[in-house]
């Protein structure tokens, strides 16, 4: 800082000038000069921090467009590529790159609130106190100026009188020793003479008393006044630059606030790093793309001295989808015993995905079940919140008409049933490839209750015989050689002479049942029932009346009483408590 004048400079006891005289003045027009370039210094400083909060608001959003930029887009082929953990690795560096721009967001508010705000305030203030105290030495400048002026008037005053009390004096001497005078002219000069010397002491004292007076009001400007101004002057500008250093040191500090928050960005992106698993990635690559054939065994010398006769390895050429196939014999010339090295034919392929090696086709028919799976769970949601509505619409008729919804529900059933149909047909093609007997399981009995059980040889007419093409994918050729032949079962004596579940649970029927399909159960409203078997995730809950009765009914119409060590007892339901 550049000290102020002090008293001592600015007014000495003897040498300094008075502030009425130019060189006084000069001393307010530096000051005022000097502490209207601090506030523009302050002010600079503001617009300084507030670019800089601009800045890193701009560098926030551009991280946040960034990472968005490159996130996986939903449902897309893209979002299945992140399961690797190289993908997954720079997925977490786009989340931390997101959050590292929060901090930086974080800086601009703080700058803006902690010194932008603050600082703006202050030099509104600023301006005030500096305008109030340059107004109050303005007027102890005009104060002493005016004193000093009368001064000089009593001065001039006096010395006026006394040139006219001289002149007085000398007229009257020269009238007194002139003998021509009369009397009365010499005495007339006389009083004459005496008045002009009353009039010299009158103006003497008077310039006495003023002179007295201006010492004094010089000395309380001098050593009162004018120093007080100059040091609230000094104090303010004292406080501007103790609060630009305060504001420089909060400016270091927002920034520091947030390093371990960025140091902990910063650590889990090397952290995501360190995970990557080569091994782990190579892994998963084979299990996607493995084909599930067998390598192709040595071909057999062909003797052409002989009838033409030629055999390949059982495990070449043959179809690895079940135990019950023959190995297939191919006359004339072989396609392509290099199958894996032959490129794939474009376009949509079959439906039953047979164009695919064993496991590739097994992974796809699965994932095409649990896809059909969970569009009936939504259908069958959507249907009971409608059932729910028709039921308060046939309670509650002002709150609307029941029958709107019956075209809906009449919809939803028809779009179930369909599901239900591809569900049973994409099973069948997933027994197929698992060689295991196409037949449904408890789960499968459950979501397609309605339907009549399937005849094993059903699923085997229509999903027919395949063998291995030269390029990995399957034909439709049927022969004698190589037809699945499925052995009759007793699946449904089986299921009917096992032992019956025991209990493990109560419910109450919340709504009325009609069970018209094959393995439901018809329940009241208000009715208390065994539970056999709890929902699997399709929707549908085992219930037993009593030892004869039992079957399914939709999860949503009962309310369910678990009980962990509930035993296979039948009691009197009308004791079971709720």
């Amino acid at each position: 800082m550049v000290s102020l004048p002090h008293r001592s400079v600015l007014h000495g006891a003897v040498s300094a000038p008075c502030l009425c005289c130019p060189k006084g003045k000069d001393q307010f027009d530096n000051l005022e000069k000097h502490t209207q370039w601090g506030i523009d210094v302050l002010e600079k400083y503001i617009k300084f921090v507030k670019e800089r909060t601009e800045i890193e608001l701009s560098y926030a959003k551009q991280l946040r467009n960034l990472s968005k930029k490159y996130q996986p887009k939903k449902n897309s082929k893209e979002e299945e590529e992140y399961r690797y953990t190289s993908t997954r690795a720079f997925l977490a560096t786009l989340n931390e790159m997101n959050d590292y721009a929060g901090q930086h967001e974080v800086i601009s508010e703080n700058m803006t609130s902690l010194i932008t705000g603050e600082l703006t305030r202050y030099v509104q203030e600023l301006k005030q106190e500096r305008k109030s105290h340059f107004h109050d030495g303005r007027k102890a400048q005009q104060h002493i100026e005016t004193c000093w002026k009368q001064l000089e008037a009593s001065k001039r005053r006096f010395e006026r009188d006394c040139k006219e009390a001289d002149r007085a004096q000398q007229y009257f001497e020269k009238m007194d020793a002139d003998i021509n005078v009369t009397k009365a002219d010499v005495e007339k000069a006389r009083q004459q003479a005496q008045l002009r010397h009353q009039m010299a002491e009158d103006s003497k004292a008077e310039y006495s008393s003023t002179l007295q007076k201006f010492n004094s009001e010089q000395h309380e400007h001098y050593y009162t006044h004018i120093p007080n101004i100059f040091q609230k002057i000094q104090e303010m500008e004292e406080r501007r630059i103790v609060r630009i250093g305060e504001s420089m040191k909060t400016f270091a500090e927002v920034d520091r606030q947030v390093i371990p928050i960025i140091g902990k960005c910063l650590d889990e992106i090397t952290k995501a790093a360190e995970s990557v698993d080569h091994k782990n990635d190579s892994q998963m690559v084979i299990e996607a793309f493995k084909s599930g054939f067998e390598p192709p065994g040595d071909i057999e010398f062909e003797d052409f001295t002989q009838p033409m006769k030629r055999t390949v390895s059982e495990s070449s050429l043959s179809n690895s989808r079940g135990d019950g196939k023959s190995e297939p014999k191919f006359g004339g010339k072989s396609k392509g015993k290099l199958w894996p090295f032959i490129k794939k034919n474009k376009g949509a392929g079959p439906e039953d995905f047979s164009n695919l090696p064993p496991e590739q086709r097994r992974k796809k028919l699965q994932q095409k079940v649990d896809e059909l799976n969970r569009d009936i769970q939504k259908e069958l949601d959507q249907r009971d919140a409608l059932t729910k509505m028709k039921d308060v619409y046939i309670k509650n008729p002002q709150m609307g008409d029941a029958a709107s919804v019956d075209h809906r529900l009449s919809e939803l059933a028809q779009n179930i049933e369909k599901l239900r149909l591809e569900v049973q047909k994409f099973e069948g093609w997933l027994a197929e490839v698992e060689g295991r007997l196409p037949a449904r399981n408890e789960q499968a009995r459950r979501q397609s209750g309605m339907y009549e059980p399937q005849n094993p040889s059903a699923v085997n007419s229509c999903a027919q015989d395949r063998e291995s093409s030269p390029d990995g994918s399957y034909t439709e050729e049927q022969s004698q050689e190589t037809e699945m032949k499925v052995p009759a079962t007793d699946f449904d004596d089986e299921f009917d002479d096992e032992e019956p579940l025991p209990t493990i649970g109560t419910c109450k029927a919340l709504y009325t049942f009609e069970g018209q399909n094959e393995g439901t159960i018809s329940v009241a409203e208000g009715e208390m029932l065994y539970v056999i078997e709890e929902d699997k995730g399709d929707g549908w809950t085992r219930i037993r009346r009593n030892e004869d009765e039992e079957g399914y009914v939709p999860t949503s119409y009962v309310e369910v009483y678990l009980d962990k060590n509930a035993k296979d007892v039948y009691k009197p339901l009308q004791k079971i408590s709720e």
